[in-house]
């Protein structure tokens, strides 16, 4: 399990207005909620916030969480990002809860080269990039390996090949395709050269022309 930790604040405005002064104070406005617990508006130090983001998998770290100096244990829920400058706008904790199990996305980590592309020339296809299991707060995987070593072509591994850890419920269909070994892309056949274009041009059927003399008897009907 892969933890972090952040330092937050309570506010008491909400509102565009009040969101936005915050972020002109690079302050990002944020909530807290949970099972026992009435949600509760908080701001988080944007630069924290970013430098926290980019050593972690968010889905699937504990974020410890300083509220004026009482601990809590989180995990993000959602990151809401401006749609053209892709700045962080608002972000979502949910507290945890002792012996309470949670839902989290966990990556799929394919491992090894299959057969059908060593030796075959296929082309590894991997479809789910994550899944999503029940697990104990304090046992969430960072991650899912899943060996492709013995696949050849056109073989497939899907949600059921998975070996989740201990305590960990994959919720996903167990039939889900998750990777494929598809067959060597044809290229397109290259054109001819040499005698075999000259043979191919004398092939081509020849364009007859009316003599001179009957084009003219034509054109004047």
């Amino acid at each position: 399990m892969a933890t972090a930790q952040l330092t937050a604040t309570v506010r008491s405005e909400g509102g565009k207005g009040a969101a936005r002064k915050l972020r002109n104070a690079e302050k990002i406005p944020a909530v807290i909620y949970g099972h026992h617990r009435e949600p509760q508006m908080l701001a988080v130090d944007g630069r924290e916030l970013s430098r926290m983001l980019e050593r972690i998998t968010p889905e699937t770290t504990v974020v410890e969480l300083n509220i004026a100096g009482t601990p809590a244990r989180t995990l993000i829920r959602e990151i809401q990002r401006h749609p053209f400058k892709k700045s962080i706008l608002h972000v979502d904790f949910q507290e945890l809860v002792a012996g309470e199990k949670v839902t989290v996305d966990v990556p799929i980590v394919l491992v090894g080269t299959p057969e059908g592309v060593r030796n075959a020339g296929g082309v590894l296809d991997q479809i789910m990039r994550e899944v999503s299991v029940e697990v104990d707060p304090s046992n969430i995987p960072n991650r899912i390996d899943l060996d492709v070593t013995a696949l050849g072509l056109n073989d497939s591994l899907h949600v059921r090949d998975l070996v989740a850890p201990q305590g960990t419920e994959i919720l996903d269909d167990p039939d889900a395709t998750i990777c494929v070994v598809a067959p060597p892309r044809v290229e397109a056949e290259a054109a001819p050269t040499g005698e075999g274009a000259a043979a191919e041009g004398a092939a081509e059927p020849e364009l007859i022309r009316k003599p001179k003399a009957e084009e003219g008897e034509g054109e004047g009907e």
